[in-house]
């Protein structure tokens, strides 16, 4: 099969790159640059652990083919990271024990992300429907929903401690 060279800025940083014109986003980013905070959960676009924004939108990279990201922004858990500092939202979702086995928490934290980016202060209601694409099995909803109204109050304003810590 034919390839195509995609170029697209991954987590702020110029990526150019081979891929069939089949391949999903989800793919790209695990197989190809080894982001593996990009969970494959159902790969039907039904459980949002595959979240990433793209151009300021939050999208399931399973549903996403990689070619739609042609010369366009994505970012993933690991480009919330500055100055190897945690995000706001990580910290809270630390704080608030929003997470438990941890595998919607990148996902989770997307969508929580695009949402505020777009909204920083969002009504409850908001965030609930901006999570409703993410599924969680193990914490329920209400401490992840606390840990995104607490960012958006500017209650964990403050980037957290050293990722490599």
């Amino acid at each position: 099969m034919k390839k195509y060279t995609l170029h697209m800025i991954v987590n702020g940083e110029e990526v150019s790159l081979e891929v069939r014109p089949n391949s999903t986003l989800l793919e790209v980013l695990r197989d190809k640059l080894n982001l593996m905070e990009v969970k494959e959960g159902c790969g039907q676009g039904d459980c949002g652990t595959c979240t990433v924004i793209l151009n300021g939108k939050a999208v399931n990279s399973c549903l996403t083919l990689a070619m739609q990201a042609e010369g366009k922004e994505v970012t993933t858990l690991s480009g919330l990271n500055k100055n190897e500092k945690i995000h706001p939202l990580q910290k809270s979702f630390i704080s608030h024990g929003a997470i438990q086995c941890g595998f919607c928490t990148p996902g989770m934290i997307m969508s929580a992300k695009a949402l505020l980016d777009k909204n920083p202060h969002p009504t409850r209601e908001e965030i609930k429907v901006a999570i409703s694409g993410n599924l969680c099995r193990c914490t329920g909803y209400k401490k992840i929903i606390e840990a995104i109204e607490a960012v958006a109050r500017g209650k964990e304003e403050k980037e957290g401690e050293n990722v490599t810590a």
